[in-house]
């Protein structure tokens, strides 16, 4: 092999370990935010990626597709990859957001939403509140480098061109995806359960008091009743972030395994 092939070979691999990192900048939390700029993500990426590579190619030396075709599909395997892991912590943190709305229902704010920018899309007050608290927490513990170890890990677990389809991971996408609303369920389930004995208390109000305007009464008490029992759950939430993170990074593992 001549210099010009060698170059060659190690441009196209280069490029194929760029976009699995590329493909963890698209949707994972703190990395695909959307109020980092586009030219920021594919610098960092760019930057990370140069400093894997005399690793990555020394470790694990390979041959990239000659044809066309091959290294087409290649790039979009390599880019599923990072997706996928990027993916994983993208559900985690969907649960928070899912347990936000439910509480925004049940307490009353429900009509009450404000912009994300990280995600361009509007969320519910409790819900954007918990997740900034998500999203601080895990960037106070570390959990960016964890993503960042995961991505780098992924080359051991699986080798650049040595991507192996199953239909298992089709059922494992929908089982990330379907946890999304039993967590955030389990969530916002202190709230639901506290509303829901106001509720009552209310109904018997209403029937022992009938002059009593319930509405009037029953709002602002939801609001207040809410607005405590969130107090109160914020310790033990902080608590279940670190539960959540290490079935988020036990998820990475299984995911990573599903397509060996």
């Amino acid at each position: 092999m001549d210099f010009f092939d060698l170059l060659q070979n190690h441009a196209a691999v280069f490029l194929l370990m760029m976009t699995r990192i590329s493909g963890m900048f698209l949707i994972a939390p703190f990395f695909g935010s959307q109020n980092i700029p586009i030219y920021f993500r594919a610098g960092a990426c760019f930057a990370i990626s140069l400093v894997m590579f005399p690793v990555i190619d020394q470790n694990y030396p390979i041959e990239a597709p000659m044809s066309l075709f091959a290294y087409s599909l290649s790039v979009l395997s390599e880019l599923f990859v990072g997706w996928l892991i990027g993916f994983v912590c993208y559900v985690c943190l969907q649960c928070v957001t899912m347990a936000g709305k439910i509480m925004d229902m049940q307490v009353g704010f429900a009509v009450v939403n404000e912009m994300d920018p990280t995600s361009g899309q509007q969320n519910p007050l409790i819900g954007t509140f918990l997740y900034y608290l998500t999203m601080i927490v895990f960037l106070v513990t570390n959990g960016h480098h964890m993503l960042l170890t995961a991505i780098i890990r992924s080359f051991d677990a699986i080798p650049m061109v040595g991507i192996h389809y199953d239909a298992a991971i089709t059922d494992l996408i929908i089982d990330f995806t379907a946890n999304i609303f039993l967590t955030g369920v389990q969530i916002a389930m202190p709230i639901t359960f506290a509303i829901l004995l106001t509720n009552v208390s209310l109904g018997i109000l209403a029937r022992t008091m009938p002059q009593m305007n319930i509405f009037v009464v029953g709002i602002p008490m939801q609001i207040v009743i809410g607005t405590f029992t969130l107090a109160i759950v914020i310790p033990f939430y902080i608590l279940f972030l670190d539960v959540l993170f290490n079935e988020m990074y036990g998820n990475i593992t299984i995911a990573l395994r599903a397509i060996q």
